[in-house]
């Protein structure tokens, strides 16, 4: 476990032992499952990083119910999981002590910085789908899941990071920028995915060069790689770029203590498709990252940039801590 960044929480006014023992599990997760995330968030004013921990550890940890290869649990119990955070998430953003550290942290966050909940109800939609469908015909179906899997993270992220336009015009760049980093996930962890008995890349975009889940399964299996899958990950490469440059223009919407942030992931990230590509697409069997030279390339750069932005202009204030989280718009 990492430490538990007590200056984080004092510059947050975060002083409840019991709030700040949730936050810390919340950084804990996010250190160890989301480097490049983590890393990043590191470029944040230290008022400003319990909260986005508080987001991360709830999404993480809602993502292990349905996605952690070591639970052999059957998919009804997995739903039956996911009822039971719903209900307790619901609960907690209505005002209800919760139970779950990670819940204690989100529903903190949510107060402060007025996030509404249908982000969180809608990101727990696209949860319950993967109990439910296990591939995605078309980009327009597949867009239904990410919305709440990923665009929804990026609109929960706005009122953290601050903007120096108004909220809603800020929000379809961060949206698109959630998406990004979704598709980018997928076509790292497509092996990962078959594993878990899913398909997250389009049917009928890999169908059109003559790739099926067969296919991708026997390439997973004999770790042999093939053209057809070769072409059509990268078609899907280049869309995932698209989507990249249309989620770019947000970076200057936010505030400037917020950019060097948003700037290191959009890098780093978008690093990940560089790697696929100078992998020659061959990543069914393997997932590749970004090294950690090439992280502290960008990371270095971003905390001058971070630094010369704080000593310019003062963080924001931070969001008034309430006691009832419904009392944020949206409730």
């Amino acid at each position: 476990m990492p430490s538990s960044g007590p200056a984080e929480l004092d510059a947050a006014g975060i002083t409840d032992p019991a709030l700040r023992a949730a936050y810390t599990t919340c950084r804990g997760l996010n250190a160890r499952y989301g480097r490049t995330y983590f890393l990043a968030t590191r470029l944040l004013p230290a008022a400003r990083r319990p909260a986005v921990h508080a987001l991360y550890g709830f999404a993480r940890y809602a993502d292990e119910i349905v996605d952690d290869l070591d639970d052999d649990s059957p998919v009804a119990e997995r739903a039956t999981r996911l009822d039971a955070l719903d209900a307790a998430l619901a609960g907690a953003l209505a005002g209800e002590p919760p139970e779950e550290p990670v819940l204690i942290a989100l529903a903190d966050t949510a107060g402060r910085y007025r996030i509404p909940t249908a982000h969180f109800t809608d990101f727990m939609t696209s949860m319950r789908m993967d109990t439910e469908v296990t591939e995605y015909a078309t980009f327009d179906e597949l867009g239904v899941y990410v919305h709440g899997s990923a665009a929804v993270i990026g609109l929960q992220m706005l009122p953290v990071l601050g903007t120096v336009v108004p909220v809603a015009e800020a929000e379809g760049p961060a949206a698109a920028l959630g998406v990004a980093f979704q598709l980018t996930n997928f076509l790292r962890d497509v092996g990962e995915d078959l594993d878990r008995g899913r398909v997250y890349l389009p049917t009928e975009e890999l169908a059109a060069f003559g790739v099926d889940r067969e296919l991708l399964l026997w390439c997973r299996r004999t770790r042999r790689p093939d053209p057809r899958v070769r072409r059509a990950l990268a078609h899907l490469v280049a869309h995932t770029q698209a989507v990249y440059r249309r989620a770019e223009a947000g970076l200057a919407m936010l505030e400037p203590v917020s950019r060097a942030c948003v700037r290191c992931a959009f890098r780093l990230y978008r690093d990940i498709l560089d790697e696929i590509a100078a992998a020659d697409y061959d990543v069914l069997h393997r997932r590749v990252a970004v090294s950690p030279s090439r992280r502290a390339a960008v990371a270095i750069p971003g905390l001058a940039r971070a630094l010369t932005a704080r000593a310019r202009r003062s963080p924001a204030p931070l969001g008034r801590p309430v006691r009832r989280p419904s009392a944020a718009p949206g409730a």
